[in-house]
């Protein structure tokens, strides 16, 4: 997917581009774990929307009839950066690229903010939604 621009790039300054065979691939992506969700599985699924609303909208398309709990997880740009220099393994500009514009028309139905709140308490508030 790495190799031509069908498939995803990443460009020096943190932006991501994704083309026709990426979108192939994460159509069928998507169709597997709904398949999944139809047959009773109970699914988390960490999704970066990269087209912010449009993407949110695919997965409401395919996910019609289920019971879904969107949970947007946000995080300050200059926090996000430095957890991504920390990691050592991700393109450097792309976290603080993305900390607002994947949330961008995005409806949820809980946010939980990790800037400041540790991932555990995130999931602890996730969890009691569910329960």
């Amino acid at each position: 997917m790495r190799e031509s621009d069908e498939g995803i790039t990443f460009a020096t300054d943190g932006g991501v581009s994704v083309g026709a065979d990426f979108m192939a691939l994460q159509a069928a992506w998507v169709e597997g774990i709904v398949g999944m969700a139809r047959a009773g599985a109970r699914i988390v699924v960490d999704d970066v929307f990269l087209g912010g609303a449009a993407s949110q909208q695919r997965w409401w398309k395919a996910l019609a009839g289920i019971d879904v709990l969107w949970v947007g997880v946000r995080c300050e740009p200059a926090v996000a950066a430095g957890r991504e220099i920390a990691r050592g393994d991700r393109t450097h500009g792309m976290a603080e690229l993305q900390a607002d514009v994947v949330h961008q028309g995005v409806v949820y139905d809980l946010k939980v903010d990790t800037t400041h709140t540790e991932s555990l308490d995130c999931a602890l508030i996730i969890a009691a939604r569910l329960s």
